[in-house]
């Protein structure tokens, strides 16, 4: 038993066990996912609503769309599941609102990879689990911890928002940059992190290192780092070995390497890119495969003990496994662990520096 799991019973179990009405908020990929376990589980949904500004008569699934106010008016007590992302104030403050007018879900479904994040997921994995939370560096990174594991289980909103920390925070209390960092952008997208770097740098750097996969977002990088100096960008995906890698191009944040596509984009290791070069500061979002990414970054790491900062929400092992990868490359690194502003519980990252 691991003393800092609260909850025991999964989102899904929940819901299966509902009497009253399940509807789902909102259409898109998170819906399609959520009706896959739905479907899976027996759980059988009474409708489909988005907010009122958002209904234009559409359908989604065989399903017809409602507007909030609509279902609100027709059933007197219902449950819903939240089926899209939140990540601005005003829009997780509509959510908090609504869950204190209706029982609220957001039942966690994988970014990548396969499987639920669920109690009996974490027993079979208690040792990984225990072994992070006691390397962690601080008690506010246990704190954030075990709310996230217990959001990811019962999928109740009240487990995220008080571990949520300011991006600023993080920067001036854990990463620290400095005028003269080396900095690795792993899954650059349009340039946001650099931009946000810079910002605590006040546009001051020694180098700057980024990679995007998809096309047309690595275009949008291009132009905002045009006329840079001591900048270098890569149309490629972070990974274990120098290769070509199978690519779905979404020009968005959810582009993603995948067996299933004919299109094809280089796989680049950061060890080969720095070519024995120093870094001073990795950033990983690589949708899933920030595995890879480290194992390419581990001479890099070994030599010159980089600060790291990497997603750790996509899949549900990376909240163990990559920890724990990360102090095996090296002991000596401080975990911290931080959650910003996020419904689910995305922008979940590991923070590791040296002592």
């Amino acid at each position: 038993m691991l003393s800092f799991i609260k909850e025991t019973v999964s989102s899904w179990d929940r819901l299966k066990a509902e009497k009253r009405p399940i509807f789902i908020y909102g259409m898109g990929d998170g819906a399609l996912k959520i009706m896959a376990v739905f479907r899976q589980k027996g759980i059988v949904p009474a409708g489909i609503f988005a907010s009122d500004e958002f209904v234009r008569g559409h359908s989604f699934e065989g399903y017809k769309v409602h507007k909030l106010s609509e279902v609100e008016e027709q059933v007197e007590d219902f449950v819903i599941v939240l089926a899209f992302a939140a990540g601005y104030q005003s829009l997780v403050d509509k959510i908090v609102r609504l869950s204190q007018r209706h029982t609220l879900y957001v039942p966690d479904v994988p970014v990548a990879g396969q499987g639920l994040f669920t109690y009996e997921m974490c027993m079979e994995n208690a040792e990984k689990l225990r072994k992070v939370y006691d390397s962690l560096a601080d008690d506010t990174s246990r704190r954030v911890y075990s709310s996230i594991i217990n959001f990811r289980i019962s999928g109740d909103i009240k487990y995220l928002l008080p571990v949520t920390t300011p991006k600023e925070e993080i920067y001036k209390s854990i990463i620290k940059p400095t005028s003269h960092e080396s900095y690795v952008d792993l899954g650059a997208y349009n340039g946001d992190t650099i931009r946000e770097l810079l910002e605590f740098t006040k546009g001051r750097y020694s180098a700057i290192y980024a990679m995007e996969p998809d096309y047309r977002n690595y275009k949008k990088l291009s132009k905002f780092i045009g006329g840079m100096r001591r900048v270098a960008a890569y149309n490629a995906a972070a990974w274990a070995t120098d290769t070509e890698l199978p690519f779905a191009a979404k020009a968005g944040r959810q582009s993603a390497i995948t067996a299933s596509s004919q299109y094809k984009v280089m796989g680049l290791t950061v060890d080969s890119m720095l070519d024995g070069g120093a870094a001073t500061i990795i950033k990983m979002d690589v949708e899933g495969f920030e595995r890879e990414a480290i194992w390419g970054a581990a001479q890099t790491i070994a030599h010159y003990g980089p600060k790291l900062m990497i997603s750790l929400y996509h899949r549900n092992e990376d909240i163990f496994e990559l920890p724990l990868l990360i102090r095996t490359l090296d002991p000596d690194y401080q975990l911290y662990i931080r959650h910003q502003l996020y419904i689910p519980a995305w922008e979940t990252n590991l923070y590791a520096v040296r002592d």
